[in-house]
């Protein structure tokens, strides 16, 4: 479960400029370190620390080569990795040329099995104004489904 907490902000551009807006920020950043992912590996199946520390390290190193040349990285149920150049937008055509492409970024494209995944992360929002009875201050949508929990369909 992702538990969120509310925060507010002034906006400083946009059609809300000077309004004070509310957002939900996750209360704490969740991690599972490689050591805690090897173990997990290892329980799964017959591997032993050194082999699957090997077998990532090595993920690592040939995607990282396989990008270098252009290519995507297809990394099976997980999904696959890509190299993308934004372009910059030109008035001439003349004027596009290698120089003219942004910083590249590392795009990943997850399959189906991983984003079904992320729907079924349960999340809940702590709100202070919903629990006092001040949500008449401050309108919101009503949240579907009851309470103001969510869980995402599998």
């Amino acid at each position: 479960m992702v538990e969120f907490e509310v925060k507010s902000k002034k906006q400083t551009i946009g059609k809300k400029k000077g309004q004070t807006v509310y957002y939900a920020v996750p209360k704490s950043n969740q991690h599972m370190t490689l050591d805690a992912l090897c173990d997990m590996i290892m329980d799964e199946t017959s591997l032993s620390r050194g082999d699957v520390m090997n077998t990532l390290i090595t993920l690592g190193k040939m995607a990282c080569r396989s990008l270098k040349m252009g290519a995507s990285v297809d990394l099976g149920d997980l999904g696959s990795l890509r190299v993308y150049f934004p372009p910059k937008m030109m008035d001439n055509q003349k004027d596009v040329t290698a120089a003219t492409l942004k910083k590249p970024k590392i795009v990943f494209t997850p399959k189906n099995r991983m984003r079904d995944a992320a729907n079924a992360v349960e999340v809940s929002v702590d709100n202070p104004a919903r629990k006092t009875g001040k949500e008449s201050l401050t309108p919101a949508p009503k949240p579907k489904g009851e309470g103001s929990s969510r869980r995402g369909c599998a």
